[in-house]
């Protein structure tokens, strides 16, 4: 698990902080004029190596969780949110994503997934 995580860390993060994404790992936000755009990895609690990464979207400021926590935006992550997308999930399914058999070929996937259908579902919140 520790190499899949030191993986990501090297190859994936950058790509992210290219995109404007900033905090550490494994949860991110990037943030916009009205909204924060959240986006975060989970793994398999099975130790696999595999994980999903999921996305959402708040408004900016203080957010109140629906059980009433108040949360400071730049605390914010997408476990706060009752709505979120799995990056890449198909109706009825789930993406998974490994970084065997090449760490190149996993991040270049998330990247255009996160382009397109990941941009696709941040847009529509805002």
């Amino acid at each position: 698990m520790q190499k899949v995580r030191t993986q990501l860390k090297e190859h994936l993060v950058p790509e992210l902080r290219n995109l404007g994404f900033k905090g550490s790992f494994p949860h991110f936000r990037r943030i916009r004029e009205q909204r924060i755009h959240l986006l975060t990895f989970q793994f398999d609690k099975y130790g696999t190596g595999r994980f999903v990464i999921e996305l959402a979207v708040a408004p900016r400021g203080p957010f109140t969780t629906s059980w009433g926590k108040e949360i400071a935006e730049g605390k914010l992550t997408v476990h706060d949110l009752n709505e979120r997308q799995r990056l890449g999930a198909i109706e009825g399914g789930d993406q998974w994503f490994s970084i065997e058999p090449h760490i190149s070929e996993t991040v270049d996937e998330i990247l255009e997934l996160l382009q397109t259908k990941g941009q696709k579902f941040l847009d529509s919140k805002n």
